[in-house]
């Protein structure tokens, strides 16, 4: 492997690393110290409150067809950072950032629930896309902005059709600069086809105040087949739950089944329940018996029927 002498020096002195650390901060800063952009993350933090669209004319702006703002905010962003790169390439951009080869995002400004993200698609790694086999919904509401490249793309639309289920309204959009597609993740979701060499978009997101779970559903036949938890502090919590399940922490499952009643979130309540009975028949079926008498409990009827599942396998559990 060759290395570099600028790398190979930065193993012995950093001191050339800080400084074009320095110097990316110092252009970082010095964008975000622009009046339009302080009037902007003011307007974002307004919109991740109360506030919708037509109150933040700055934000509203960035997503009208007719407006230049968002190609003057993308410019002087990538404008600032590019040349602060140039002169110290060993420098870092000090942004919240992702990529996959495929996807890639730099979140450029946030507050609170909303956040405005530069995402590129690289169609070439892309490649054909195949029909899919389950499509996801979740509680994120979206205005994307085409500032670069084209592609073919499905507004995919889930209604209601019965009790886990949905029927799909499938709409084609051409996306090229400048066009605009706004959306509500919990029941829309924009599917991808084909890009024509790289898509690059402004993208604004908001997450909902009380999120509703995050649904998956089969493509074909438009049946629920997995659900999780959109809140970050609830998913946390459902992530401790199995791993108390997983340690086989049995003097948690009095926390367990409390938390199986006394919970917000059905899901967490049901994933409470679930690894409250592995760690403890007793405390488990007590709560179990609780929760599918209480005729107002939405966890009632598949309470019920978990019970009678495993009085049925199990004929010992019936005297708990």
């Amino acid at each position: 492997m060759h290395l570099r002498p600028e790398l190979h020096a930065l193993r012995s002195d950093d001191t050339p690393q800080r400084v074009a650390q320095t110097e990316v901060f110092r252009a970082r800063n010095a964008w975000q110290a622009r009046p339009e952009v302080v009037d902007l993350v003011a307007e974002l933090a307004a919109f991740s409150g109360s506030h919708a669209m037509a109150e933040c004319p700055a934000l509203a702006a960035l997503f009208d067809e007719e407006s230049p703002a968002a190609q003057q905010l993308v410019d002087s962003f990538v404008f600032a950072t590019c040349e602060a790169l140039a002169r110290q390439p060993l420098g870092q951009v000090a942004l919240r950032h992702f990529t996959d080869g495929v996807v890639s995002t730099l979140r450029i400004a946030d507050a609170g629930r909303a956040s405005l993200l530069l995402v590129a698609l690289d169609g070439e790694a892309l490649g054909p896309v195949p029909e899919p086999v389950s499509i996801s919904f979740s509680a994120i509401e979206s205005w994307e902005r085409v500032m670069a490249g084209s592609a073919e793309a499905e507004l995919i639309e889930a209604r209601p059709a019965g009790e886990n289920r949905v029927r799909f309204n499938r709409r084609r959009v051409d996306l090229s600069p400048g066009r605009i597609v706004a959306r509500e993740g919990n029941r829309q979701t924009l599917a991808l086809r084909r890009i024509e060499g790289r898509l690059v978009s402004l993208k604004l997101q908001r997450r909902q105040l009380n999120p509703a779970p995050t649904r998956e559903y089969d493509f074909a036949t438009g049946t629920l087949i997995h659900q999780a938890a959109s809140d970050l502090r609830e998913s946390r919590q459902e992530l401790m739950v199995a791993l108390l399940g997983r340690m086989e922490r049995r003097d948690a499952a009095p926390l367990l089944g409390a938390l199986s009643r006394e919970a917000k979130s059905p899901s967490l309540r049901w994933e409470a329940l679930r690894e409250c009975l592995g760690l403890d028949a007793l405390t488990g079926m007590t709560a179990l018996k609780a929760i599918a008498a209480a005729p107002d409990d939405p966890l009632a009827a598949p309470a019920a029927a978990m019970r009678a599942q495993l009085i049925t396998a199990h004929p010992q559990l019936a005297g708990i």
